[in-house]
């Protein structure tokens, strides 16, 4: 209710507790429980004989202001009729003469204030305590909401999988039994042209013989003598008849033996080695390049297996191949890199300066404009989906100022087919999006390393339409003493997540909805300052890292490593 206002349209108007005019309230007299103008308490107010020790308070102050508590009219609850009048810290009760001198004498004893005072000290511990459970416990149901979302999202791709598998075993049964019947009716159509042939030559030959049987019937029935002789004579020449010779084999239609129906050709349900969702890592160091860089700042492999690798804002992008423990380089040019990507024609996406992608062919070097535009956005992130989407994270106006932040996914054709911005609440999700990557089989998640202005990062997960599912900040061990840094992002063969945080030489392993599965020390094989990921088609995980503050060398080092359990 707004006192020095126009009163508006429902409410009922507050008038001075004195003067009763429209003049605008200002103040309130706690003592008098009176509402006053300026007028009357200058002027009116005063004139009440005790009006100089009234608690007299701005009206902005109504609801803040916490009325003195009376500690002089406590009755004692051991002693009818007496009233409390100090605290005792020994016994933690309040207490009245009586209590003092028959009990209390040498207890530690202070004024009710004092211990009124120490109560609420230790409420409003209590009272952060709470807090600091409730947040705790509203973190454990985040997790298991997420744990749940992970496992019914394993169900769906599961269930999907089994579908899909149901088919193509289908599909290979029909053609199997296809191709049986077509082995058979082959089979019996070989041997059925075969018997049919003996039968046709068989079938002539006692056609010959019947015709012969009649022709000597006809002799034996002559009554011509001379004509019995003489036809005898050429009947008996040809009386021998050729006699069948059927092939002695002509095959035979083989059986059918049912083939045994097992897990192995059909599938099995199993169970992940870790039902915990605790990941077991371990890596192992296989070589390490020296690159002529101050940084690894970004690092892709291309499709002929050799790499790009960029210093960042140091300027330099380098095409190179692997050559013992150094690096060859292929090609080379100056540019302060943000984010960079291999397509799938093998050259090297890049975000520059400007609002559109730059492209570098792997062939010539030369460096192109693309079709992907982010006006009115600078592009400072960069990805490419299993799908062959691009995803970049862009950015207007100064930074830390506020402006708008956004991730964008686009196709081939640079078409924006999605911007994401604004949670379901209509907030604003991103301060500075700098990394970003994305799960492939499971749900497609996107997971954004997102700064703000004091270089405290996050990682944010969102699915693919625009609902965040979860926001990591770093582990609590870790990140005690120093801030959570992420670096760099990269999806793991097995689609979860790795997140290189340089500060504190850490790799910390999410899985694909960005919940914490562990942390892995780089420190422990000697690998300091991680500050760039990249995995190859065989699994092999390549980590780019910079050269220390009070480093003058130009020597970075690459290494390859052999990772297992994510």
């Amino acid at each position: 209710m707004a006192f020095s206002q126009s009163v508006g349209k429902g409410q009922i108007p507050v008038s001075c507790g004195l003067c009763e005019t429209d003049r605008p309230i200002k103040w309130k007299c706690l003592d008098c429980d009176l509402l006053l103008c300026n007028h009357c308490k200058e002027k009116v107010h005063l004139r009440v004989k005790t009006a100089k020790d009234h608690r007299v308070i701005d009206i902005k102050e109504i609801g803040l202001h916490k009325e003195e508590l009376n500690f002089a009219s406590i009755s004692c609850q051991g002693h009818t009729g007496q009233y409390t009048c100090l605290y005792c810290k020994t016994c933690d009760t309040l207490v009245c003469p009586t209590c003092v001198s028959k009990v209390h004498k040498k207890h530690e004893l202070t004024e009710i204030q004092e211990g009124y005072d120490m109560k609420i000290d230790e409420l409003k511990k209590g009272q952060r305590k709470i807090q600091r459970d409730r947040k705790e416990i509203v973190s454990k149901k985040e997790q298991l909401n997420q744990l749940f979302l992970t496992e019914k999202n394993k169900y769906n791709q599961a269930n999907k999988d089994i579908c899909k598998h149901e088919k193509s075993v289908k599909a290979v049964v029909e053609r199997h039994f296809k191709k049986l019947r077509d082995e058979l009716d082959i089979n019996i159509e070989t041997i059925s042209n075969t018997i049919k042939s003996d039968l046709n030559d068989v079938s002539v030959l006692l056609k010959q013989t019947d015709n012969k049987n009649n022709e000597g019937q006809e002799l034996i029935q002559l009554t011509d003598a001379s004509k019995f002789f003489t036809d005898v004579n050429n009947f008996e020449k040809s009386i021998d008849i050729k006699m069948p010779n059927p092939r002695m084999n002509h095959g035979s239609i083989p059986n059918f033996v049912p083939g045994e129906i097992t897990q192995s050709n059909i599938g099995v349900l199993e169970f992940d080695e870790n039902p915990s969702h605790e990941a077991n890592i371990n890596l192992e160091i296989n070589k390490q390049y020296q690159t002529k860089l101050e940084s690894v700042t970004h690092v892709c492999l291309s499709i002929d297996e050799s790499f790009w690798i960029s210093s960042g804002n140091f300027g330099l992008v380098q095409k190179v191949k692997l050559n013992g423990t150094k690096l060859k380089i292929l090609l080379s040019c100056q540019a302060n890199v943000y984010g960079m990507a291999v397509t799938q024609s093998n050259n090297l996406l890049l975000c520059l300066k400007g609002t559109r992608l730059k492209e570098i062919s792997s062939n010539t070097g030369k460096m192109t404009d693309t079709v992907f535009n982010l006006s009115p956005f600078i592009p400072r992130a960069l990805h490419i989906t299993s799908d062959n989407k691009v995803l970049v994270g862009g950015v207007n106006k100064g930074f830390p100022k506020p402006g708008r932040r956004v991730v964008i996914l686009m196709n081939q054709n640079g078409d924006h087919e999605r911007v994401y911005e604004h949670d379901q609440h209509k907030q604003k999700i991103f301060t500075y999006p700098r990394y970003i990557t994305s799960t492939s089989t499971c749900n497609k998640n996107i997971h954004v390393v997102d700064e703000d202005g004091e270089f405290i990062c996050r990682v944010v997960v969102l699915g693919r339409g625009g609902d965040i599912i979860n926001i990591y900040t770093g582990d609590t061990d870790i990140n005690k003493d120093s801030p959570f840094n992420p670096i760099d992002i990269v999806t793991t063969p097995r689609d979860n997540v790795i997140v290189a945080d340089m500060n504190t030489d850490t790799l910390h392993i999410l899985n694909n909805v960005g919940l914490l599965m562990t942390c892995y020390k780089t420190s422990d094989i000697n690998i300091m300052l991680p500050l760039s990921l990249v995995f190859t088609q065989t699994g092999q995980l390549y980590i780019g890292c910079r050269t220390p503050e009070d480093s003058t060398s130009s020597d970075a080092k690459l290494y390859k490593v052999t990772i297992s359990g994510c």
